[in-house]
């Protein structure tokens, strides 16, 4: 997990020398620009705060005090959430599109089994033990060598071709595996159970963008942007962030990660300056949240949410996608979350095959292996 970056600018030489990285040796041509950075929200993000459906009659009848007035408006029907200013311009300016009512195949509410399905792209939990992304890499044109902004290498970039990694943080992570060998065999201990599920929490908070007033999110984009910017720097990058799991006091929590993901997205589009025409930034989350606010003015663990992409090569289009399934009462599934209406991964994967120029079909045959 990426932990806090003092506020500096950082001269990239000096942070790669410094975390001792070496990129992995891969042959390739200069005439291979494009990038790709993919941005996992931990945590379950609240799709319905993030993009808000303003004209949806039911939405205010179901959150309250969620609906932000002030919420920048996108095409009429859908608004971002009001710390998002960054990203809307962006999305107005045909750099961003919105996807909504997205959600991988997973239809249970466990972080961990839902970031799993998120990362492996398998049908059920702990199906795979490679990567979606890590089982395309092998299909984009040959580039420097990939990196994942965190201390191991996620799941979802594991599979043929090595992958560097990059954290503020020089203590390794346990694993995934590790994590849950221990919670099983916590989880019948009426003493540990508790204080092992508060780790975990604090854990996934660790690396909190919404820090110092979204100051570490910016600090996050901007070493993104070096590092991919710099000689022999990476193509795809994988960005990690936590801190998303909101059941209590939602408004001000969501408020400050919003402000540090809109700061991340800003610096990462001005940092990486020409590049970001040849860029593609997509956004995702394990599952969503609850449509009903909590009695402690947060949200639960849902089903569908919100997804975004980004990037200066955006084909035409509509600032929003979405098959919209409605909050009123009977459109909600199982009575309490957004019905999912499309799959987050599929859409994914044809975003990068178009973006590199792939097949579309060995894409998805690589997705589902």
């Amino acid at each position: 997990m990426i932990l806090p970056i003092s506020r500096r600018r950082l001269i990239v030489s000096s942070a790669i020398a410094a975390a001792g990285i070496s990129f992995p040796s891969i042959a390739f041509g200069q005439e291979h620009q494009k990038r790709l950075v993919y941005i996992i929200q931990r945590g379950a993000a609240d799709g319905l705060a993030l993009l808000q459906p303003h004209g949806d009659p039911a939405l205010r009848d179901l959150r309250g005090a969620l609906v932000d007035d002030d919420a920048h408006d996108i095409d009429g029907f859908f608004a971002l959430h009001p710390a998002l200013a960054r990203t809307a311009q962006l999305m107005r300016q045909g750099e961003g599109r919105g996807f909504h009512a997205v959600a991988t195949r997973y239809r249970e509410r466990s972080h961990f089994d839902g970031q799993n399905i998120l990362e492996t792209g398998a049908s059920q939990p702990y199906g795979l033990r490679t990567g979606w992304l890590g089982r395309l890499l092998p299909l984009l044109p040959d580039s420097p060598g990939p990196m994942a902004m965190a201390p191991t290498v996620p799941l979802s970039m594991r599979g043929e071709i090595p992958v560097a990694t990059y954290s503020t943080d020089r203590l390794p992570d346990p694993s995934d595996d590790l994590l849950l060998q221990l919670t099983t065999l916590y989880e019948e201990d009426a003493q540990l159970a508790p204080l092992w599920g508060e780790a975990l929490r604090t854990r996934m908070l660790a690396s909190d963008i919404g820090g110092d007033n979204g100051r570490n999110g910016g600090d996050v984009g901007l070493l993104a942007a070096q590092l991919m910017t710099a000689a022999g720097g990476p193509r795809v990058l994988m960005i990690e962030t936590g801190g998303w799991d909101t059941h209590q006091a939602q408004r001000g929590r969501l408020g400050n990660q919003l402000t540090g993901l809109d700061s991340l997205l800003g610096a990462l589009r001005d940092g990486l300056a020409g590049a970001w025409q040849d860029t593609l930034v997509i956004l995702a989350t394990e599952f969503g949240r609850t449509a009903r606010v909590n009695g402690t003015q947060g949200t639960d663990h849902g089903t569908a949410s919100a997804a975004l992409m980004l990037g200066g090569g955006l084909e035409a289009g509509p600032p929003v996608v979405a098959d919209w399934p409605g909050l009123a009462d009977g459109q909600l599934y199982q009575n309490r979350d957004l019905r999912p209406t499309a799959d987050l991964l599929e859409l994914s994967t044809r975003a990068v095959a178009d973006h590199f120029g792939i097949d579309r079909d060995r894409a998805l045959a690589a997705l589902r292996a």
